[in-house]
């Protein structure tokens, strides 16, 4: 069933509207708790009009002493509540001043005197106005909570979608170069044919790297898509030395997992499988769903964690003229990776198969890309024709 694509409106996403809302709402309850005052205690209805000019006197007053308090909310403490402790009574006295004022021109009978009639409301006043200073300044510091904790929610998933870049764009510079150095051997040697496939695969495999954005997800059959396209690279390079075998299961095909998240898996296996050894190895790309659950294993038959080269394999280290360098495509930047898009919630394991090789399982939620059928129906745009 189709949902209609509407998104409910906070309250205070406009700030000017939601204060005019409250200024209303509330002063008209006070107006209305009022006369309901009034009638209770059998005052002539003609007493209302002085309700009526009350109201908009607190109305009047609090619309100034909005102005107010918006330039001392940004002050310092000491100086908002010291100014606020001068302003508010100054604020109350006035306005009990025009409400005994008018109360006095009301009674022309009565045996009350002016500052006794002061002295009735300014207590009431004084609630009134005191009720309404605590709100405003309540509303407003908790609407700049609100506002800090959103900016510091938005600096963190930045910080965190600049950490996916950083953990993506680790490409393995020495494949790049590798690559171009094949491509320059052919075309030395006048196969252009080949140089000329090798250069179309890595053009779209670096076209694929830069579309997507660092904290994209794609699916498993486009990922894997992908990741065909750079052994396709590799092995032009290796040839009969590398065998691959995908048993990729169709119920996983349109789960998502984070772009890129094999292909530094695949390179892991090339370097310290592949390479090293004269008859090559085979890796072996499986998904399959376990539960809830997406299980991805990519696996080789290399000398797995008995070779010297073990704590290499895991940190992503090589070594170049004796001299450290670091690949960036080592299993901890997966772990990483991994990390900063699921927090706890994805297993992350290197395996040694008692066959031997190496393996690496991951399990990640099984998330689906929606279906035409599961999203909202959107309205038709007019298409134009190109003139």
């Amino acid at each position: 069933m189709s949902v209609l694509p509407i998104q409910p409106i906070p309250f205070f996403a406009n700030k000017d509207k939601a204060f005019w809302r409250l200024q209303f709402v509330g002063w008209g309850g006070a107006m209305l708790l009022r006369a309901m005052s009034t009638i209770a205690n059998a005052q002539p209805l003609s007493y209302l009009v002085l309700v009526l000019i009350a109201t908009v006197t607190g109305f009047s007053i609090s619309l100034v002493l909005s102005v107010v308090y918006r330039t001392l909310i940004t002050k310092r403490a000491l100086v908002t509540w010291g100014l606020t402790a001068l302003i508010l009574p100054f604020a109350v006295g006035l306005h009990a001043f025009i409400d005994a004022w008018v109360i006095s021109l009301y009674r022309t009978d009565s045996d009350s005197s002016f500052a006794q009639l002061f002295i009735g409301v300014f207590y009431l006043d004084a609630t009134l106005l005191g009720a309404w200073s605590a709100l405003y300044y309540a509303i407003n510091f908790y609407l700049q909570v609100e506002e800090q904790n959103d900016q510091m929610i938005r600096l963190e998933n930045q910080a965190t979608q600049a950490q996916l870049a950083m953990l993506r764009y680790q490409l393995n510079p020495h494949f790049l170069f590798n690559t171009l150095n094949s491509i320059s051997t052919l075309v030395l040697l006048k196969q252009t044919e080949p140089a000329n496939a090798m250069l179309s695969r890595l053009s779209s495999f670096l076209r694929y790297t830069l579309i997507n954005k660092p904290s994209a997800r794609v699916t498993v059959a486009l990922e894997v898509e992908t990741l065909k396209l750079y052994l396709d690279i590799e092995l032009m390079r290796f040839e009969e030395r590398l065998r691959t075998t995908f048993n990729i299961d169709p119920e996983t095909e349109t789960c998502l997992l984070p772009s890129l998240l094999l292909q530094p898996l695949v390179e892991n296996s090339i370097k310290y499988a592949v390479t090293p050894q004269e008859s090559g190895a085979e890796i072996t790309i499986v998904t399959q769903l376990v539960g809830p659950m997406l299980r991805i294993t990519v696996s080789d038959t290399g000398p797995g964690l008995q070779s010297p080269t073990t704590d290499n394999r895991l940190s992503g280290m090589t070594y170049d003229g004796g001299e450290p360098v670091s690949t960036g495509v080592g299993l901890a930047n997966i772990r990483d990776r991994l990390s900063q898009a699921y927090g706890e919630h994805h297993r992350f394991e290197t395996i040694e198969p008692i066959e031997g090789g190496f393996a690496v399982l991951i399990e990640l939620p099984a998330e689906r890309q929606p279906t035409p059928e599961d999203m909202p129906e959107q309205p038709r745009q007019p298409v134009f024709a190109a003139r």
